[in-house]
């Protein structure tokens, strides 16, 4: 599940070691090649889901996408933090989120509602549901999280590779943006009152969430 065929570094019994091929060397992208290229079959299904949507429903839930692949700094820096081994074998069975897409949405239904539309398709595999808006982090983050599987055909093989999805709106986008700031700036050690400023500023985008939802409905009703 999730596999990929790597190449770096190679010890006299066969072992692979990325930490010893990353920072741009072919090993390294060999090894994230097919997330590369998982990373574009879901960009390719959102791409094509809104625009159908634009056009079918004159109404288009998705504000704006990002993708990314994790960095060598990330991924040794994740290894070291989670406490796993630095050989393929060992990154691809540890780091799930090696591919990751960011889907910002107008409202929170669309949220769900463009989760299920991308999970539902055959080709897609639901792994993992991480619902952090039904039940937010302790400081205050919201968003959901989908990992999922998607087969990727390469000239000689079909690789079956992870991609993790976060949806949230854009209130929610905003504030997380906020604190990845706060944690950048203060190394990860936040001050006490600014992780309270922030655990605030949580609970206001999650009432202005809320307050634009209900606002929405009523809108619907009347039309």
């Amino acid at each position: 599940m999730c596999a990929v065929d790597a190449e770096a570094a190679t010890d006299a019994d066969g072992t692979y070691h990325l930490d010893r091929s990353l920072g741009g060397g072919s090993g390294l992208a060999r090894f994230l090649m097919p997330y590369k290229f998982g990373l574009d079959e879901i960009m390719t299904k959102v791409n094509i889901l809104s625009q159908e949507l634009t056009l079918t429903h004159d109404y288009n839930p998705i504000e704006h996408v990002k993708s990314r692949l994790k960095s060598a700094d990330s991924i040794l820096e994740k290894t070291q933090r989670i406490g796993c081994g630095t050989t393929a074998a060992d990154i691809r069975a540890n780091i799930t989120d090696l591919a990751g897409i960011r889907i910002v949405c107008s409202f929170t239904t669309d949220v769900y509602e463009v989760g299920e539309m991308l999970t539902s398709q055959a080709d897609v595999e639901l792994l993992r549901t991480r619902d952090y808006i039904a039940a937010p982090k302790s400081n205050g983050y919201r968003s959901l999280h989908l990992l999922v599987e998607v087969p990727v055909f390469l000239s000689d093989r079909v690789e079956a590779v992870c991609v993790e999805l976060q949806l949230r709106t854009v209130a929610m986008d905003f504030w997380a943006s906020l604190e990845h700031k706060a944690v950048y700036k203060y190394r990860g050690q936040v001050p006490a009152s600014v992780s309270d400023e922030l655990q605030q500023a949580a609970e206001i985008t999650r009432s202005l969430d809320s307050r634009i939802e209900s606002l929405r409905s009523d809108i619907l009703r009347r039309h």
